[in-house]
């Protein structure tokens, strides 16, 4: 399947079944979604014959999952330089480059999918999702000069906000979260009812006022005796963040943690997970960390679904309220001197110092380069 292909060399017969094999092997693994494993094994099978773009486009989408965006448009990028024709691999590479922020290039890659497949329903959607955030972006970036910007929060008038009769969820004590409160909370949801609005406008609000006045790179101390707990992505699986609980013990200030970004998008609880962690931070703000990930982004969320929810569950003006809310969420936490944890990883450049990253003004949606 080499077209228009900068292959390596020739490939033996049996290293191409042998490639096959393992490729096969990948497959399955990937249906289980044993990403990292899976990936092991396309690597394996490209080592065997490295002029198969399949195995780079598998390898593309496995590296998707784990979010892992680089890796997945550079495998995504080796596929079509193999075969210029393969929509997957132009799919692929469309979905990195979305992910990594890059609406325009991402833009090409879908327009050609749409061309190659004008019946993929998918493609189409994806196309003209992407479509109004290039045009969003260009529209906002015009009027920009002229724009007052409006801080959602100081719109927000708690005061008119009643809390009806028959309201019977968790409650907020003189207006401050308190550990009775956050297992109420927990426990409302996990009968699906929803917290008041009132209550909820009023964690965000003082969510971002504490996240204010924090650096944009935190340093956490943890005594040589205690415990300390980093998770990865949440995605709105709220099930999944009680059953961390449960296993792990709630935090507490004997049981802190770190909370590595990601919290929202593609689950259907992102509102439950965002606002049982936020409520844990304000309860115990030294000892419950949450840095920022891709996906605490205005762009991310009107794709991957949290607007929507949040639309859907509160009000659209509360989703605006979030987005202000995750411009002031740290970048990075540095643990006793010893462990710099951030959701995106390192940077490109080598150079780039501790002091660097505590420099970065934060509040701000990330630009299209990557940079900034």
């Amino acid at each position: 399947m080499a077209t228009n292909a900068e292959v390596t060399g020739p490939v033996s017969q049996e290293d191409i079944e042998a490639a096959e094999k393992l490729k096969n092997e990948a497959n399955e693994l990937f249906k289980k979604q044993h990403y990292d494993d899976a990936i092991e094994l396309y690597s394996k099978a490209i080592e065997k014959n490295p002029n198969n773009a399949v195995y780079y486009a598998n390898r593309s989408i496995a590296n998707l999952r784990l979010e892992n965006f680089g890796y997945a448009l550079g495998d995504a990028s080796k596929a079509i330089d193999l075969d210029k024709s393969y929509t997957k691999a132009y799919y692929r590479r469309a979905a990195a480059h979305m992910s990594l922020g890059k609406y325009k290039l991402a833009l090409k890659d879908f327009e050609y999918v749409t061309k190659a497949r004008p019946n993929d329903q998918d493609a189409k959607m994806k196309y003209n999702e992407c479509n109004k955030i290039v045009k969003k972006i260009a529209f906002e970036k015009a009027i920009s000069v002229d724009k007052k910007e409006v801080n959602i929060a100081d719109t927000i008038n708690l005061d008119a906000m009643t809390i009806e009769d028959e309201y019977e969820g968790p409650a907020l004590e003189d207006g401050k979260v308190t550990l009775k409160f956050v297992t109420e909370l927990m426990e409302y949801y996990k009968q699906e009812k929803q917290l008041h609005k009132k209550y909820a406008y009023k964690i965000l609000i003082d969510v971002k006022a504490y996240l204010q006045k924090q650096p944009t790179l935190v340093d956490i101390k943890v005594p040589d005796d205690q415990k300390f707990t980093v998770c990865g992505d949440i995605h709105g699986q709220f099930y999944d963040l009680m059953n961390i609980f449960e296993l792990n013990g709630l935090p507490s200030k004997s049981n802190p943690y770190l909370f590595n970004g990601d919290f929202v998008d593609r689950g259907s609880f992102s509102v439950e997970c965002i606002f049982t962690l936020f409520s844990f931070k304000l309860l115990y703000p030294d000892h419950f960390f949450m840095s920022r990930g891709n996906h605490e982004t205005r762009d991310m969320n009107r794709m991957y679904g949290f607007r929507g929810e949040v639309t859907f569950k509160y009000t659209a003006q509360m989703a605006d309220l979030f987005t202000e809310v995750y411009n002031w969420l740290p970048l990075a936490h540095c643990i006793n001197n010893r462990v710099l944890v951030m959701h995106g990883g390192l940077f490109s450049s080598d150079d780039v110092t501790l002091e660097d990253i505590q420099n970065v003004d934060r509040n701000k949606q990330p630009p299209e380069d990557g940079k900034g």
